[in-house]
């Protein structure tokens, strides 16, 4: 009853996330909001948007950081960057891009391969709050010692101080970063393909679906992405078993890299 009165009332669709996930989040709002059921919960929500607000926050787990898993992003420079060189124009897609720390990753990375210039990075999620973020660029300055790790094991050649200017107790990254960033709304449960995409980055984003919607997003992603683009899964994630395993190539399986060649 919850979930679809979400879908119908608000465009979101839940109906097919892993359960064990989506029950416990669930009961977290069901005890946040003091309320002892989930038929109580249905009925807050549909009569106020702010608790649904905070319902949506609950259900969209946003966990990023600058350069995560940044083996990943080593491999993305020395496997990927050389076949971008190729290309009179570069498209990318991170789709479920929260709060876009990996976002400004990928224009560093682009940037300090001197690809960037022809590259343009289309950022989205469904949560139109975390996308705000993204689009202002500005984090907590407690974080950058840790991402400054995280950079130079990806293979960072200036110093990433560099990208950004400290104010009090955050820090802003560089206009020129953004100027070709594209933020918007998509969901990948309801929305359609918007782009063709050379290189499509989803990652850890479909550990929280179940398999039905996996293999919605997996056909999706496919339909997506040009002939010889890239795909990039999250670390915890694989092509394997899904129904377009056949259609891609390992460049890289440990950093879940893979090229469309079907």
């Amino acid at each position: 009853m919850l979930l679809e009165a979400i879908f119908r009332l608000y465009g979101h669709d839940f109906r097919n996330y892993a359960y064990s996930s989506i029950r416990r989040r669930i009961w977290h709002r069901v005890h946040a909001e003091r309320l002892d059921t989930i038929t109580g919960l249905a009925e807050r929500v549909i009569h106020d948007r702010t608790c649904m607000n905070r319902l949506l926050a609950d259900m969209t787990i946003h966990v990023t950081e600058m350069f995560r898993d940044p083996e990943v992003f080593h491999t993305f420079r020395t496997q990927v960057v050389p076949i971008l060189r190729t290309y009179p124009f570069i498209r990318v897609w991170h789709a479920g891009c929260s709060t876009g720390e990996e976002v400004y990753s990928m224009a560093i990375l682009l940037h300090e391969a001197g690809l960037y210039e022809k590259t343009r990075i289309y950022a989205t999620d469904t949560n139109a709050d975390v996308l705000n973020i993204a689009r202002e660029g500005v984090y907590p300055l407690e974080r950058m010692q840790h991402y400054t790790r995280n950079y130079m094991e990806a293979g960072g050649t200036e110093a990433f101080s560099n990208y950004y200017t400290a104010r009090y107790d955050s820090v802003i990254f560089h206009s020129f970063l953004k100027k070709n960033m594209v933020f918007g709304q998509h969901n990948l449960v309801t929305d359609g393909s918007f782009n063709e995409f050379n290189v499509i980055l989803c990652r850890n984003v479909m550990i929280y679906f179940n398999k039905d919607l996996q293999d919605h997003v997996h056909r999706l992603l496919y339909n997506s992405l040009s002939m010889f683009g890239i795909l990039n899964l999250g670390t915890k994630e694989s092509i394997n078993f899904t129904s377009h395993a056949e259609d891609y190539e390992d460049l890289d399986s440990q950093s879940r890299l893979y090229r469309k060649i079907k």
